[in-house]
């Protein structure tokens, strides 16, 4: 006959004990490792302040200049005299251009949706005929169309984007454009029906 499950199997009470007491003694080391850091920085910070106070910072070689930074951080050690060559002759890496291209494209239609909702706006402002209306509409599907195609687009170079850069902190968030796609519907058909009732 089994035992009731109750019970606990004694070699899970004795790993259950050892997880506890390595737990313990783990957190016990960690609180030790975080006071001597930080009388090590207390100590650290009060050397500086002592040196700045002798002005022994002062006259530095090199002060008020800017930082040398034309080092590629980021690149591969193989890959420094390739980046070196490129940025000498004004090209930046692949996934560079890409994201400039990404930021001009996303800037370009923000630019567009403000353009069509003032549109928008002033086509509604007033009483307009049938004839207006459905020349509005049309505008509309083809102002639809073309914003799929440019999400479309734009998504696909950020995909690329990030399959290309080299350092996953630096990637950037994708979006969904079925849903960024039925977002835009739906605001315009609130919108259009809060015209319709003021009209």
């Amino acid at each position: 006959m089994s035992k009731p499950r109750s019970e606990k199997d004694p070699m899970q009470k004795l790993a259950e004990q050892a997880s506890e007491k390595a737990w313990k003694a783990d957190f016990l080391v960690e609180v030790d490792r975080a006071q001597h850091l930080a009388r090590q920085h207390d100590l650290v910070g009060l050397l500086i302040k002592q040196a700045m106070e002798r002005g022994e910072f002062d006259n530095l070689e090199g002060a008020g200049k800017p930082l040398d930074l034309s080092e590629n951080l980021f690149a591969q050690d193989d890959m420094h005299m390739a980046y070196k060559i490129l940025k000498d002759n004004g090209f930046a890496p692949y996934w560079m251009e890409l994201g400039k291209e990404i930021d001009t494209l996303r800037a370009k239609l923000n630019q567009e949706v403000d353009d069509f909702k003032k549109y928008t706006g002033m086509v509604f402002s007033q009483r307009r005929s049938s004839g207006a209306v459905s020349r509005y509409e049309q505008r509309k599907k083809a102002f639809y169309a073309q914003s799929r195609e440019n999400l479309e687009e734009i998504s696909k170079k950020i995909l690329d984007f990030n399959l290309q850069c080299p350092v996953s902190t630096l990637g950037r968030s994708n979006f969904d454009v079925d849903g960024r796609d039925e977002q835009y519907n739906e605001r315009h058909r609130r919108f259009n029906a809060g015209l319709k009732r003021i009209g």
